[in-house]
């Protein structure tokens, strides 16, 4: 079987990523700056939870790039 020829989807998809890690990136930096002088406790929980809430929406993105469809 031959595999599939790759699309468009794939590039503009990496570009989509990209671009939604430098913008998460400088969404969490601004506002860690508003956040100095909080407590250590509180600063790692909001650092904890940004690093985690960047991943959700990749699994719709990988699946478009993939499929072509935002859903099953």
């Amino acid at each position: 079987m031959t595999p599939a020829s790759p699309t468009w989807r794939k590039p503009a998809g990496i570009g989509l990523i990209l671009t939604l890690i430098t913008l998460w990136a400088v969404i969490v930096a601004s506002v860690a700056d508003l956040m100095a002088g909080w407590p250590w406790p509180v600063l790692a929980l909001y650092f904890i939870v940004a690093g985690i809430v960047w991943i959700l929406p990749l699994k719709p993105l990988l699946r478009w790039m993939e499929t072509g469809k935002w859903r099953r």
